[in-house]
């Protein structure tokens, strides 16, 4: 399992693995407000999410963890987080359960006190022999105010050792929301997660989605760069273009499930990126790729991105109109082809 983590690392490093897809977010547009009265200096930018205080709108989404190499990237990203007010998730903690000297891999709670953190662990090991017990291990491992139960069922079927039975697994994601004391989101890692499988999420009562829609890597595409078999792979090069883009998997939650919180990441590379999924309904877009790429040449290249998306973030509130994160949820947005929604 150790291995495969370091290959995810290496690959998307080194490899073009983006999704053929865009993240459809290009379809919408703000109405360009020329009297914002706004003063541009009092944009603000911050808000509480469960208890922690959030001076961007911006997740470091799940990534990484199990190898001395991860657990470098994790401390860096966490002190990155940390310094800027971002919230951050780490990646499957599965190989933490299995292998204790891998969890300080994952432990960043004691570099980043202040940040709002996810726990991780794949829904489907609850159909391999992991209980509720163990969801709860993961988030006191990191000290985590929410959970994520990510899905990868395309990921799953392509991986040679995948696991692949998700039968029955909304009855056990229903167990573990009722019995942990913190949140409980759930996320795709890429594919996105549609309207009619939110409404069944929001019943089996998770706090949050977070869509990880289509428009960013493609962990088929990674998964491709991993097989040995050309037929595999060949098989994996053929869902490149799969998925709901991320704009389509938001508009479909936020309609069947109005209720639940929203996170928004899948091929998200800008500030206004950002600012477009709040204006959907998301209360964070989260961001993996590019973070990594930064991090990986220094914090201090990761932290001029984060400069960069809070400047375009702040620029399009204002010219938006939206002194406020409140406010930026409740802008309109135009589809460029069907007018004003």
């Amino acid at each position: 399992m150790s291995n495969r983590k370091a290959d995810h690392i290496r690959i998307n490093l080194a490899e073009d693995v983006s999704s053929s897809r865009t993240n459809g977010l290009e379809e919408y547009q703000f109405t360009h407000c020329a009297l914002p009265e706004i003063d541009f200096q009092h944009i603000q930018t911050a808000q509480e999410c469960f208890g922690r205080e959030l001076a961007l709108p911006i997740l470091i989404s799940s990534m990484t963890g199990g190898t001395d190499e991860a657990a470098r990237i994790n401390s860096d990203l966490a002190e990155v987080a940390q310094a800027c007010g971002l919230a951050m998730g780490v990646g499957s903690q599965r190989v933490g359960l299995r292998d204790a000297k891998t969890q300080d891999s994952f432990r960043v709670r004691k570099i980043a006190p202040s940040i709002l953190l996810f726990a991780n662990i794949g829904a489907v090991q609850l159909n391999y022999g992991y209980q509720v017990d163990d969801c709860r291990r993961v988030v006191e491992m990191i000290e985590a105010d929410a959970l994520y139960l990510h899905l990868n069922p395309l990921q799953e079927a392509l991986q040679p050792e995948g696991d692949t039975n998700f039968s029955g697994l909304l009855k056990k994601i229903e167990a573990v929301c009722r019995a942990l004391a913190v949140p409980v989101f759930v996320k795709e890692v890429g594919w996105g997660i549609s309207g009619q499988v939110a409404a069944q999420l929001a019943r089996a009562g998770v706090s949050g989605i977070d869509v990880a829609g289509a428009g960013g890597t493609s962990w088929s595409e990674v998964e491709k760069h991993r097989m040995t078999d050309p037929i595999r792979a060949k098989v994996a090069g053929a869902f490149r273009g799969w998925g709901i883009s991320t704009a389509a998997s938001l508009v479909q939650v936020k309609e069947s499930a109005p209720d639940l919180f929203l996170i928004a990441s899948g091929g998200l590379r800008s500030g206004m990126d950002i600012a477009k999924c709040i204006a959907l309904g998301a209360l964070a877009g989260g961001l993996a790729g590019p973070f990594l790429k930064a991090i990986v040449q220094s914090q201090q290249t990761a932290m001029k991105l984060v400069e960069e998306l809070s400047l375009e973030l702040r620029v399009c509130m204002f010219a938006a109109g939206a002194q406020d994160i409140q406010s930026l949820q409740n802008t309109p947005l135009m589809k460029i082809d069907k007018g004003m929604l």
